[in-house]
C-alpha cells in the first residue's frame, strides 16, 4: 500500500518542520543584549545548514545501505535532543541546537529518495510536489501554535509574562511534538526493501568523502555521466540550479532578523501570523499546481519564467520599508513564483537516479546545498552589517541566475 506509507512519510515530515518553523519566532530573544544580533543569528544558521554538508551524504548512503526508516528514527532522535538544549534562553544553547540540528538535518535526502522509492513513474512530480505543500503547511502551523501560545500565556498572564518564559514555553512544545516524531518515524514501514548494507571500509570512505567538496562534485559528475541520455537535462545542471536556489532561499532564514530589527519592527507574534498567511497561501497553490499542472507543462521552461518572475519580489522585500500591505503583497506574488521552482527541479532530478543509489545522489545534493547555504549567510550575515535591506539584492540576483541556468539549458536542447 504505497499510499499509506506516502502520507505516514507526510506526516513525519509535516512535524519536523512544525517545530522548527514554531522556534523560529522566537530566536531573536536568544540574542538580546548581544552587539549584532543578526550576526549571531546568522551564525547559528550557518552552523545549521553548513552540518549538512557533512551528514547528509552520509546519511544518503546509509539510508542506500540499510533502508530508510532507521534514518528517519535517528533523525527523529537527533531533533529530539536538539530542542531540549534549548530550555535555558541563552545564545551558548541555541548554537548548539544549531549545530547539533544540522547533524540530522540531512534526513531529507532520505526523505526524497523514500517518495520516489514509491512513487509511479507518472505520480513522482505530485508526489514530490505535494512534499513541498507539505512543508509549507508545517510553516502554518508552527508559527500558528507559536502565535497560540504566546498569546494566550500573554492573556492568563496579565501581559507580565517575561519573553524568555514564553519562548521557553514554546521550546517544551517543540519537545513534546518532538517525541510524537520519534514514534511516527519508528512505525514507519520499510520504502526501501532488502538493502544490501555497507561495508566498514565504505563508511569510513562516505565519512571522509563527505567532508571534501571537491570529492562531492567528482562524485556528481560521474552520476552525471552515468544517467546521461539523450534529451535529458542532466544531473549536474539540475543541481548548479538548485544551487543557485538554495543562495536566493537564504532569505527564508534571514527573514525573521530583517522583520525583528528592520523597519518594520515586528513582534513573534507579528511574524507568526505573516508566516500562517504565507504557509497557508503557499500550501494552496502548491497543491493546486502539483495536482494538476506540474507534469503537463515543460518544466524547465516553468523555471525559467517562475524564476524570472521571482527575482525582482526578493529584491522587492528590502523596500518595503515600514508598509505591512506591501510585504502581503509581495509574499503573495512569492507564492505564485518561486516557491513553486523547487519541486520541479526535484522531479527533474527523481527521474535521474535509480534504487541502488538514490540516496546517494539526493545526499550529494543536499550536501552541496548545505555548501551554499552555509555561503548565502556568511554573504547575507556581511550585507547585514551595512544595511539590512542590502541582502535581499542578493537573493534577487541569486534568482535570476537561476532564470538564466534554465534558458540557457533550454537552448542547448533545442
Amino acid at each position: 500500500m504505497p499510499n499509506r506509507r506516502l502520507y505516514h512519510i507526510y506526516a513525519i515530515i509535516f512535524i519536523d518542520v512544525v517545530v522548527g518553523s514554531a522556534i523560529g519566532p522566537i530566536l531573536p530573544e536568544f540574542v538580546k543584549g548581544y552587539t549584532n544580533p543578526q550576526l549571531w543569528l546568522a551564525l547559528g544558521t550557518g552552523l545549521f545548514l553548513g552540518m549538512q554538508l557533512f551528514s547528509a551524504p552520509l546519511l544518503g548512503k546509509l539510508s542506500d545501505g540499510y533502508g530508510r526508516r532507521p534514518i528517519f528514527i535517528v533523525s527523529s532522535i537527533g531533533t529530539f535532543l536538539a530542542d531540549c538544549l534549548l530550555l535555558p534562553v541563552r545564545l551558548g544553547t541555541q548554537l548548539a541546537n544549531r549545530f547539533s540540528d544540522g547533524l540530522t538535518n540531512g534526513m531529507y535526502a532520505t526523505v526524497r529518495s523514500a517518495i520516489t522509492d514509491i512513487s509511479p513513474k507518472e505520480d513522482l512530480f505530485k508526489n514530490l510536489g505535494m512534499e513541498g505543500a507539505i512543508l509549507s503547511l508545517g510553516f502554518v502551523i508552527g508559527p500558528a501554535v507559536s502565535g497560540l501560545l504566546l498569546t494566550v500565556v500573554d492573556a492568563a498572564n496579565n501581559g507580565v509574562a517575561s519573553n524568555a518564559e514564553q519562548a521557553r514555553l514554546v521550546v517544551i512544545m517543540a519537545v513534546i511534538l518532538s517525541l510524537v516524531n520519534i514514534l511516527l518515524s519508528w512505525t514507519l514501514r520499510e520504502t526501501h526493501p532488502n538493502p544490501p548494507g555497507i561495508s566498514t571500509q565504505e563508511l569510513k570512505a562516505e565519512l571522509v568523502n563527505s567532508l571534501n567538496v571537491h570529492t562531492l562534485w567528482s562524485r556528481l559528475l560521474q552520476k552525471d555521466r552515468q544517467y546521461q541520455t539523450e534529451g535529458a537535462v542532466g544531473l549536474k545542471k539540475l543541481v548548479i540550479m538548485q544551487l543557485f536556489l538554495t543562495l536566493s532561499t537564504g532569505y527564508y532564514f534571514y527573514f525573521v532578523t530583517f522583520a525583528s530589527f528592520g523597519d518594520l519592527h515586528m513582534s513573534a507574534k507579528s511574524i507568526s501570523y505573516f508566516f500562517m498567511y504565507f504557509g497557508a497561501l503557499s500550501v494552496v497553490i502548491n497543491f493546486i499546481f502539483y495536482t494538476y499542472l506540474a507534469d503537463r507543462i515543460n518544466q524547465l521552461r516553468g523555471i525559467l519564467w517562475l524564476a524570472a518572475l521571482g527575482a525582482p519580489v526578493l529584491a522587492g522585500y528590502g523596500l518595503v520599508g515600514t508598509s505591512m500591505l506591501s510585504l502581503y503583497v509581495l509574499v503573495t506574488i512569492d507564492c505564485l513564483t518561486l516557491s513553486l521552482i523547487q519541486g520541479l527541479i526535484e522531479g527533474l532530478m527523481a527521474q535521474q537516479t535509480s534504487d541502488d543509489d538514490r540516496g546517494e545522489i539526493f545526499g550529494i545534493n543536499q550536501a552541496l546545498q548545505g555548501v551554499a547555504s552555509f555561503g548565502t549567510t556568511l554573504v547575507f550575515g556581511g550585507l547585514s552589517v551595512l544595511d539590512l535591506r542590502l541582502p535581499f539584492a542578493w537573493f534577487g540576483v541569486c534568482l535570476a541566475m537561476v532564470a538564466v541556468l534554465a534558458g540557457h539549458v533550454q537552448r542547448v536542447r533545442l
